[in-house]
């Protein structure tokens, strides 16, 4: 791996009635949509090289938007009150909030962050030989499960090349409820720690009650989870991985010359039908969404326009479910802010994407973040798609 890659520069539901749209004013321009037969959705060819035979990083690619980025690892009690509580989100102010949005030597809240002495953890407490494992991870793959919302589903060993298996880190996060389960049904890691191709890593403490939220913690912060790694992939509990990694990354990466590839969502475009679809359907709690809802409008998001050649991405929904990163400061600075805002809002994270996207690239009109947005039939050829094994239980949801 030395050889190939040089080291980073930096170290219910039930179908719900339709609520009325009139306690909604914000959606008083979208009607409700037109029932339609539900949509078949299948895979496209995907064009990746033959083999990982001679693959190799091309030369100059991580030439990205460079710059120092540090997370705040603790906090102090802000007042003498003992109402204080530590939380793994942090407790950034709206100003500190709004300052991390700029691409600039700084440090911001990403996770991970402690109380003060004496204080219990935050959670997502790890052990320390799976720590060092992660830490010696030049790419990683991984996905979680949480409150035995899922059967493990392995990535299919024959599709994954002998270099991949060597090189390649494939963890699989779960908390002792699921590794309970899974065992009960046969599923026991070997001496090893491996349940096939997967490494399990057991996370204790989990940092939230809602199991979507604590799934967004792997999701978004693989740059903090695998410090060193140069290269990351995620995938939901509800995918098995059918392709290889490192022909993953070379053609949404660096045949791309992206920095992030995600795609586009199935059906949905615009984040206002994406609002409303999460409160036909019960999602989440209404008012939480309006809130959401609300504040990003107020900060400029705009609407969706299918007919702007300007537009900067083909959608502002993504379908979040597979991610493929390369850890530069631009897409770890991404990550951090999506993961806050799931933090600071509702955990649905295809709210909160194209706002923090958007933003992002508001405020550092010189400094490019290169994402690319691909199509979600691509998404489809890459895996085998299951349906989940409950749907955790959300708060508030009415």
């Amino acid at each position: 791996m030395e050889s190939r890659f040089s080291m980073p520069r930096e170290l219910h539901l039930e179908r719900g009635e339709e609520r009325n749209l009139q306690e909604s004013s914000f959606l008083f321009d979208i009607g409700r949509p037109p029932k339609s037969k539900r949509r078949k959705h299948f895979p496209c060819d995907v064009g990746f090289l033959q083999s990982v035979d001679g693959l190799v990083e091309p030369k100059n690619y991580m030439n990205f938007t460079w710059f120092s980025l540090d997370y705040v690892d603790h906090e102090e009690k802000t007042s003498k009150i003992d109402l204080f509580e530590p939380r793994f989100g942090g407790h950034p102010t709206l100003e500190e909030r709004e300052n991390s949005f700029h691409a600039k030597n700084q440090t911001v809240h990403c996770g991970f962050v402690k109380g003060p002495l004496g204080y219990p953890s935050t959670g997502f407490d790890l052990d320390e030989k799976d720590r060092a494992y992660m830490f010696s991870c030049k790419v990683a793959v991984s996905s979680c499960i949480f409150g035995s919302s899922d059967f493990l589903r392995r990535p299919t060993s024959r599709l994954i090349s002998q270099y991949s298996k060597d090189n390649v880190c494939f963890v699989m996060f779960l908390d002792d409820q699921t590794m309970s389960k899974l065992s009960s049904e046969g599923n026991q890691p070997d001496d090893t720690g491996h349940i096939g191709l997967w490494k399990v890593v057991i996370v204790k403490n989990l940092p939230y009650e809602d199991m979507r939220r604590t799934g967004k913690v792997p999701k978004f912060l693989s740059h903090r989870l695998f410090p060193n790694s140069r290269y990351s992939i995620w995938l939901d509990s509800k995918m098995r991985l059918t392709s290889d990694p490192m022909l993953i990354i070379e053609y949404f990466l660096w045949r791309r010359k992206a920095e992030y590839a995600i795609s586009n969502h199935y059906d949905r475009h615009s984040v206002w039908e994406e609002v409303l679809q999460n409160k036909r359907l019960n999602k989440y709690n209404h008012t939480a969404i309006d809130e959401q809802f609300n504040f990003y409008q107020s900060d400029g998001l705009p609407k969706f326009d299918p007919s702007n050649p300007n537009n900067l991405l083909p959608s502002y929904v993504p379908e979040g479910s597979f991610i493929v990163r390369a850890h530069t400061p631009m897409s770890n600075l991404f990550s951090c802010l999506w993961f806050n805002e799931v933090d600071r809002f509702t955990s649905r994270d295809q709210l909160s994407f194209a706002y923090t996207y958007l933003k992002l690239r508001r405020m550092n009109p010189d400094r490019p973040f290169r994402l690319y947005m691909f199509k979600d039939c691509e998404r489809r050829a890459l895996v085998k798609l299951f349906r989940h094994r409950t749907v955790p239980s959300l708060p508030g949801t009415a």
